[in-house]
């Protein structure tokens, strides 16, 4: 083998690899995000932060389509370096995110995960079980649609029988 052919080997193979490692926000939204802080400083005053441009993940509990907008209630959990949602057991509570379009429930459906880059709108007001509660509301500028698997990096096999994850 010469160099030039090892190169070019290992090209194409780092093109593809890092092909799917970016398929999350993109660089232009994660660049508009003003607001840094805490899930749960968000959730006890959101007013403060109205304006504010976030990124926030988690498992859909429930999506809506109204006249004019689609209303998606997420359970937020953390987010990976990636800008996935990972720790599916800890939550700091819910938000809500509305599009001025047209977010088809049977494609956002409940338990699928997401992130989004949007713009803090205050709170709305709902109830859990009988409990009031502010969601913060967040208008919706880039929505990213996970796929539902548990993996939130590469498995890499190497040999027959003997592999590794990282």
């Amino acid at each position: 083998m010469t160099v030039k052919y090892v190169i070019s080997l290992f090209g194409i193979f780092s093109a593809i690899f890092l092909t799917g490692c970016t398929a999350g926000i993109s660089q232009q939204s994660r660049s508009m995000v003003t607001y840094n802080g805490t899930f749960s400083a968000l959730q006890k005053t959101p007013d403060v932060y109205k304006g504010e441009v976030v990124m926030l993940g988690g498992r859909i509990i429930e999506a809506k389509v109204g006249s004019s907008l689609s209303e998606i209630t997420v359970l937020q959990l953390a987010l990976d370096s990636n800008g996935r949602p990972v720790h599916p057991d800890q939550s700091g509570g819910r938000f809500i995110v509305q599009a001025k379009k047209f977010l088809d429930p049977a494609i956002y459906q409940k338990d699928m995960y997401l992130t989004v880059v949007g713009t803090l709108k205050g709170s709305q007001i709902g109830s859990i079980g009988g409990f009031r509660y502010a969601h913060p509301l967040i208008e919706g500028i880039e929505i990213k649609l996970w796929p539902n698997t548990t993996r939130t990096s590469p498995a890499i096999h190497f040999g027959i029988g003997v592999g590794t994850s990282f």
